[in-house]
């Protein structure tokens, strides 16, 4: 590894780097660079170039035209998206393979640590034996263990539940050496990555900045573009005009003004990019949704489902979690008639019309629609399942429907298996969607999904007349769209919580912080001859905390009036920017001076949430007295 404490220097240079598939150019001409100590997520829509520019990067493929530099003695681990390992293979020597045997040796125990954590505890296991998810988590820890200078890690996050993704996500805050990551998960996103790059229409567009910096400082490239666009198009009036006039002589002036205009004419005008839209289009749901009663379901000694009674209600919109194995997946099955109960009924009203969108793509020709059959094309797997589809915009044709998910007409004509892995889900989605039902499954929806796919998934879930239920272990998709949580607790028990994930996670952990406090209480408990003084001194502590300082309380007196003051410049701030929105150079100043604003504004109103925390916790105190 590179020393944490040298000077941060260049790793990789990439210069006019260009590649294409049969007509389709995936990168085009770009350059950029990876710095020690970053921390960069790709994100991009499916198909754009993602996968394939970590593996220029890597070194597995080749560019087209262009030059790659990296520093001499640079040590890269790439994580695909679906590892392979030799025939014979065990978990063990998966995780540890390319190690000499005193280095096999001294990481041994780190690796049975984590994968431990990652729920693979049987490290004789055939590899060939495992899932493809249990494959992926393989492959993560052989490349954590790997002692590179940069992580290449394509979808790090897919296959890993919640306190897996939680626990990846603060080893790779601490991680000290650069990595480049490709994933769909924005909180992740957000908490892990200092810099975001933008792969759109073959070009890179680099951003010093987590998730949500990049999509204040996108709108804002995007603002000053149209603001460029619409200046040029006002000056090629201007010319257009006086070009008009005609000839007069063939004069050194005239000749420049043709020359500025040719060359304000010849200048592309941003494109946005293309968004996915979809209306909702639902079938009529009437009173009986789902009946559930008593419903029981086991795979030997593991129980997943016991004595599971609901009645869904229309409009519902429900999350399951709970860790990789626990029976989400079959319960959702079981929903959709794709697996039978052991025991228990499940009542399926007249009305309903199921649309289920799994975590598998069908490969195999079973005659159903899930089908993708490799020799079929993009447009006629859509018509096999609706011609038209009926929204509240009127009827809308399959192709129509298809550019809206952008498959635009050149590749509604492409057959299934050109396209990538992430289009395929894409298109199963629009299957699922253009059936047009009332519940609607959704089983691992994020899992090889682009962020904006998500986006609009979300947005058709708002609109959608509809039971809607998830199984997902991407927080911020339950925080969007949820508001209940069905936990499964283990031993086929399921937990109900009011809320959104968030709401659930709270909730969990305040139990649990609880049930240890009156666990330790209970341990300490003084008997009736023996008076525990220290314990009676960390109590007097903790109430003597529960109190305003002098400085706090004045503090207090007046932090609502300095929120609503920072509010108001911030207000005028606003006002000003619409004032000077084709100034770049004061519109940067005025932006500069909101940022600073609103920094102080975040910092008070924490430090107000902390001590209007304290001042309820002082009232309920005085109360209890």
């Amino acid at each position: 590894m590179i020393p944490f404490f040298a000077k941060k220097m260049n790793l990789i240079n990439l210069e006019h780097i260009t590649k294409q598939y049969d007509e389709r150019v995936l990168l085009d001409d770009v350059s950029w660079s990876l710095n020690e100590g970053e921390k960069v997520g790709i994100i991009g829509i499916n198909g754009t170039g993602k996968t394939t520019l970590l593996k220029i990067i890597a070194g597995i493929e080749e560019a087209d035209k262009g030059t790659i530099t990296k520093m001499n003695g640079l040590v890269i681990s790439y994580l695909p998206q679906h590892p392979t390992w030799p025939s014979g293979t065990n978990v063990l020597q998966a995780v540890l393979c390319g190690h000499t045997e005193d280095e096999y040796l001294s990481l041994e125990v780190q690796a049975k640590r984590m994968l431990t954590t990652l729920s693979v505890t049987d490290f004789s296991e055939d590899v060939e034996h495992l899932s493809g998810g249990q494959r992926k988590r393989l492959a993560l820890v052989q490349t954590l263990l790997s002692g590179a200078d940069v992580l290449l890690l394509d979808e790090p996050t897919n296959h890993l539940d919640s306190d897996m993704a939680e626990w990846l996500e603060t080893y790779l805050k601490d991680y000290r050496g650069a990595m480049v990551m490709i994933t769909h998960d924005r909180y992740f996103l957000d908490s892990v990555t200092n810099r975001i790059v933008e792969l759109d229409k073959g070009k890179l567009y680099s951003y010093k900045s987590g998730y949500l910096g990049y999509l204040e400082m996108k709108e804002e490239r995007e603002r000053i573009e149209e603001s460029t666009e619409q200046k040029r198009q006002n000056l090629l009036r201007i010319e257009l005009a006086w070009m008009r006039r005609g000839a007069r002589a063939r004069s050194t002036k005239q000749k420049a003004h043709i020359a500025r205009f040719e060359a304000l004419d010849s200048i592309q005008a941003p494109t946005k990019q293309a968004e996915l839209m979809m209306s909702s289009a639902s079938s009529r749901l009437g009173r009986t949704v789902i009946e559930i009663e008593k419903l029981n379901k086991a795979f030997g000694d593991r129980v997943l489902v016991k004595d599971y009674d609901y009645f869904f209600t229309k409009n519902e919109r429900i999350g399951y979690v709970g860790p990789n194995g626990c029976g989400k997946s079959t319960l959702m099955k079981m929903l959709s008639g794709l697996e039978s109960p052991d025991s228990g009924v499940i009542t399926i009203g007249q009305t309903v019309k199921i649309g289920y969108y799994g975590q598998e793509i069908q490969n195999v020709d079973n005659q159903s629609l899930a089908y993708m059959n490799p020799n079929k094309r993009v447009i006629d797997y859509i018509r096999d399942t609706a011609e038209y589809v009926n929204t509240k915009e009127g009827q809308v044709s399959a192709s129509v429907m298809l550019d809206r998910f952008l498959f635009p007409p050149e590749k509604q004509y492409a057959l299934i298996g050109k396209l990538s892995g992430g289009e395929k889900r894409r298109l199963n989605l629009l299957r699922v969607l253009m059936e047009a039902p009332n519940v609607l499954i959704l089983d691992e929806p994020t899992n090889d999904l682009d962020i904006a796919t998500l986006q609009i998934l979300e947005d058709y879930v708002d609109h959608f007349e509809g039971v809607v239920l998830i199984v997902s272990h991407d927080r911020y998709l339950l925080d969007r769209l949820v508001n209940r949580i069905v936990e499964f607790a283990g031993n086929g028990e399921l937990k109900q919580y009011e809320g959104n994930y968030t709401d659930y996670y709270q909730k969990k952990h305040e139990n649990d912080d609880l049930s240890a406090t009156q666990s330790i209480r209970k341990t300490n408990e003084p008997q009736p001859e023996k008076v525990n003084k220290n314990n009676w001194k960390e109590n007097s502590k903790a109430e003597k905390k529960l109190r305003f300082s002098y400085s706090e309380q004045r503090e207090y007196d007046t932090i609502e009036t300095d929120l609503e003051q920072l509010s108001e410049k911030m207000d005028l701030i606003d006002l000003e920017i619409s004032k000077n929105a084709s100034n770049y150079y004061k519109l940067q100043e005025l932006e500069a001076e909101k940022t600073k604003l609103n920094d102080q504004y975040e910092a008070k109103l924490e430090r107000w949430m902390y001590l209007s925390d304290l001042a309820e916790r002082i009232a309920e105190q005085e109360k209890n007295k």
